[in-house]
């Protein structure tokens, strides 16, 4: 029987998705073909034929005739050729033929009266889609285990990467052998040491001259629709960076609550920060970005958060395959330097977590939805109709100045930034190294609660950027030491 399918009283009780699809008989070859074609392509899947539109089994005549018709009908019209299995099976006393096709190592294939051109298909959804050029080639590098951000740029030198953007990043130094190690440089033909698509993606000074759509917008849309939107950013900064700077963006939009501990209050936000984040970086790490034909966009409805990832899965990979934490690395470059920088963390972990932190909240699960250029999450969130009031004690926006309950280690932090301190020294005076993932953890929420302050903050990066604890903070930290 077909994985996931039983038939209750005639009818079978499953649906037509990314690995299943019915067909009453096989007199339209041309859609079988292409669904064929399509899961060979993408993640494997099984033809049911013998099953109607309604669910309901209505059998085949003369299956083994019908088997024979069906071999010999993929085994001629598909290149390169394919031979998937084929079973008869007796549903509610009728013959079905069960088709399983699997994920093809070499692909792509294509239906061979349409051309190599036209004629290649991946699933997505319950559908067929026709591929382009970009996506045939990623079917093809895929199939080789060659993958999109490891292989040199054309038409650009080492010079084009913003290599101490990456330092900062990394909190380390990093020679030319370093780079080639990280995979964000690589020796192109003629010898020469020059980035790969990853690294310019990472942090190229000329990013999106080679990648136009490499950049995230954000918006806040009044109501349930993207129609009415009344406040929206471009971020055009390095990729990894772009994290912090819409997350920011969500939290304007959001609400807090206080909740009064021991010594200070700490604020709660109505949003799931922790969840919205790691989609985000997720949407960011995973982007078919050879191909995309729009940014990564965060959309911010009153009921939810959607954020669109160029692209669909990656060959072989489903939904359910990813909520059960199976992880595929589409931009092994990108996800390398997101995990030294601590924005990502095990392989499959992530969206597990999103799953957890979500029920952890009270909210729903997040929807997975493929879309013809685009993977889209949705977020469930509790309602931010602006007509609805917040609760008591509930403050809207990130521009109030607020307090979390002093650790140690953060009450070590304000002692040492009382005079003004650079980045790198803060973190090692307090045992951490200069690991942008340390900066994000460590040092962002406290300057974002008012603790602490930048010398220079319109310029973050400023070589003289220096760190201070703000008045608040010396209260706060007066309050923890009394």
């Amino acid at each position: 029987m077909a994985d996931s399918a039983t038939v209750v009283d005639g009818v079978v009780d499953a649906f037509e998705g990314k690995t299943l699809e019915f067909k009453r008989d096989i007199s339209s070859p041309s859609p079988l073909l292409r669904t064929v074609v399509a899961f060979a392509n993408s993640a494997g899947g099984q033809i049911l034929i013998g099953v109607d539109d309604e669910h309901r089994v209505v059998g085949v005549d003369d299956p083994l005739a019908t088997e024979e018709r069906l071999a010999s009908l993929i085994a001629d019209s598909i290149v390169p050729r394919l031979a998937p299995v084929i079973e008869i099976v007796t549903w509610a006393g009728k013959p079905v033929l069960i088709v399983q096709v699997g994920l093809s190592g070499r692909r792509p294939h294509y239906v061979k009266a349409e051309g190599p051109d036209a004629g290649v298909y991946v699933r997505l959804g319950s559908t067929n889609r026709q591929a382009d050029l970009p996506l045939i080639h990623e079917l093809e590098r895929t199939a080789s285990a060659r993958m999109f951000d490891q292989l040199p740029i054309p038409d650009q030198g080492l010079d084009d990467l913003d290599v101490a953007a990456l330092e900062q990043m990394l909190g380390r130094h990093l020679d030319v052998e370093a780079l080639r190690t990280l995979g964000v440089a690589t020796t192109d033909t003629a010898g020469q040491i020059v980035p790969t698509n990853g690294g310019v993606l990472l942090a190229g000074r000329r990013r999106e001259e080679a990648f136009p759509h490499a950049w995230v917008q954000c918006g806040r849309f009044r109501g349930t629709e993207r129609v009415d939107i009344f406040d929206q950013t471009e971020i055009h900064t390095h990729l990894p960076l772009a994290v912090a700077e819409a997350v920011t963006f969500l939290q304007k939009h959001a609400f807090k609550t206080a909740l009064f501990g021991d010594v200070v209050r700490k604020d709660v936000w109505s949003i799931p920060v922790d969840a919205v984040r790691e989609v985000i970086i997720n949407a960011l790490a995973h982007a078919t970005w050879g191909a995309a034909s729009s940014p990564v966009r965060v959309a911010f409805l009153d009921d939810r958060i959607e954020v669109d990832s160029p692209g669909g899965l990656m060959p072989g990979q489903t939904v359910q395959a990813m909520l059960d934490g199976v992880s595929m690395i589409r931009n092994p470059v990108i996800v390398r330097v997101f995990r030294e920088m601590r924005l990502m963390e095990e392989w499959g972990s992530g969206i597990k977590g999103v799953v957890k932190t979500l029920a952890g909240q009270g909210l729903g699960p997040p929807q997975f939805l493929e879309l013809p250029n685009c993977l889209r999450v949705v977020v469930p969130i509790r309602n931010h109709s602006p007509r609805i009031a917040p609760e008591p004690g509930t403050t809207r926006g990130a521009s109030e100045q607020v307090d979390e309950q002093v650790s140690e280690q953060v009450a070590a932090i304000l002692r040492t930034a009382l005079t003004p301190i650079t980045r790198a020294d803060l973190l090692d005076a307090v045992g951490l190294s200069n690991a942008y993932g340390n900066y994000q953890r460590h040092l962002v929420p406290l300057v974002e609660q008012g603790l602490l302050a930048m010398t220079i903050p319109g310029k973050p990066n400023s070589r003289l950027q220096r760190y201070q604890t703000t008045a608040l903070g010396r209260d706060a930290l007066d309050r923890a030491t009394a």
